[in-house]
């Protein structure tokens, strides 16, 4: 190879960003080829190029009944080799530095899932949006965009890639607004606790667009876990919320109480108890009766993310309705026979009664007297609620007569009264008129 080769190739693998023993191997395969469509005397050839001179050689060897090669190497370069290299890196050259490319390109984001990547607009349309990374292009799927989100061409936005798909066009990356990752990247990028492992991030829920949760964890003792994501006058957590369009973002202190955990996780409301089921994952969680709205958010958001952080199943009721469902079970008992499922005895083949509280099946007789004695204490429930009913109609109307007796007493205490005064009046009238008579006939 002559000293203009050499500098040629090495100016392309300057600027096109391809290392040199990159470009002699796609070199070497292509003089390969070319030298295998000229010559079929060997199946077994290869090309060494030295990268210092520039020389080139072809070898060969045979090949035994295993396809194997055997023998010594046998240096099958021709003649004119120089002219077919010539030829070979005008036809072909290009052809494998652009696959060369391609594949360092993928090679550069195939281990990044799950970091994240800042890029440009370039386009958007129904099916998604691209971001110019750089050197590669990134694919925004619709699914994976913020329903409110209206990305303009030339604005600049982080994403999180979620996968990188290898093509014979290059590498497909394809990134997310979406993923709750993006959260936990972000706050890695502002929050240096974080990056540096003191503070972790133990779990995110997230609803895209409209609220999330996290859940930190300090493991220094002398580090506030919260006020280190918040920052001075919430300056940390305004990045994060300035990238994300203004999305909510509630910080709650992790905990391995996992009734304390809950309690934080319906932040800002406040709980009173906590009940877990073990074996059913779930959380009763009792709060205030003027706490509820606020405990189940808006259209049921926070406790849906509560439910997520969490990992448990969150049932949200009032004090009011605790005390009721108490105060019945107190008094009818709790009926656990009523729930569960009907099986066959494997002994006797009879159907069996299965309670869900595991206690014992019951046969088709007892659950039958159970049902019984439930229904007989229904109808003395409502026996005994119609003859209060009949008992509270008959004293209103011993009440009402009483009253209209009491009203007619009163009446007529008032008109003896009344003539009472009348007659005192006329007395009074009486004397005043005599007293009148006798002092007219004095001076007479």
């Amino acid at each position: 190879m002559n000293p203009e080769m050499m500098e040629a190739l090495d100016a392309l693998a300057e600027s096109r960003g391809i290392s040199k023993d990159a470009l002699f191997a796609a070199l070497a395969e292509a003089l390969e080829a070319a030298y295998k469509k000229q010559n079929d005397d060997y199946e077994f050839v290869w090309v060494n190029i030295d990268t210092e001179t520039g020389e080139m050689r072809v070898f060969a060897q045979e090949l035994d009944e295993d396809n194997l090669p055997t023998g010594p190497e046998m240096d099958v370069t021709p003649d004119d080799f120089g002219r077919i290299a010539a030829q070979t890196v005008r036809q072909v050259m290009s052809q494998r530095i652009r696959e060369v490319e391609r594949e360092l390109k993928y090679e550069e984001y195939a281990g990044r899932e799950g970091d994240i990547v800042t890029g440009i607009i370039q386009q958007s349309d129904a099916r998604y949006t691209l971001l110019d990374l750089g050197r590669v292009e990134a694919l925004l799927p619709q699914s994976e965009q913020v329903n409110y989100e209206r990305p303009e061409p030339g604005e600049r936005v982080k994403a999180y890639i979620v996968e990188v798909r290898k093509t014979v066009k290059g590498p497909q990356i394809v990134v997310s607004r979406t993923h709750p990752g993006l959260i936990r990247r972000l706050f890695e990028l502002e929050v240096p606790e974080i990056a540096d492992g003191v503070v972790e991030i133990k779990a995110c829920a997230r609803e895209p667009g409209h609220r999330t949760k996290i859940a930190v964890w300090s493991n220094d003792p002398n580090v506030d876990p919260v006020g280190a994501c918040v920052g001075a006058r919430g300056a940390r957590v305004r990045m994060v919320v300035n990238e994300l369009r203004g999305e909510k973002i509630d910080i709650v202190p992790f905990t391995e109480d996992r009734h304390d955990f809950v309690m934080k996780a319906l932040q800002p409301a406040k709980v009173k108890e906590v009940r877990i089921d073990e074996e059913s994952r779930a959380a009763e969680v009792i709060v205030p009766d003027f706490q509820l709205s606020l405990a189940i958010g808006k259209e049921g958001q926070n406790a849906r993310l509560a439910t997520r952080l969490s990992g448990l199943r969150v049932d949200i009721r009032s004090e009011t309705d605790i005390a009721e469902q108490e105060a019945y079970e107190r008094t009818y008992g709790t009926d656990a026979y009523a729930e569960g499922a009907w099986i066959v005895d494997p002994e006797t083949g009879e159907q069996m009664w299965q309670p869900s509280d595991g206690s014992p099946a019951w046969t088709l007789e007892q659950w039958e007297a159970a049902q019984a004695a439930s229904d007989a204490e229904a109808v003395e429930e409502a026996v005994a609620a119609e003859l209060d009913g009949d008992i509270a109609e008959a004293v209103e109307e011993v009440t009402d007569v009483i009253a209209v007796a009491e009203v007619d007493e009163e009446e007529a205490e008032l008109e003896e009264v009344a003539v009472e005064e009348v007659e005192a009046e006329l007395e009074a009238a009486a004397d005043d008129a005599l007293s009148e008579e006798g002092t007219s006939e004095d001076p007479a």
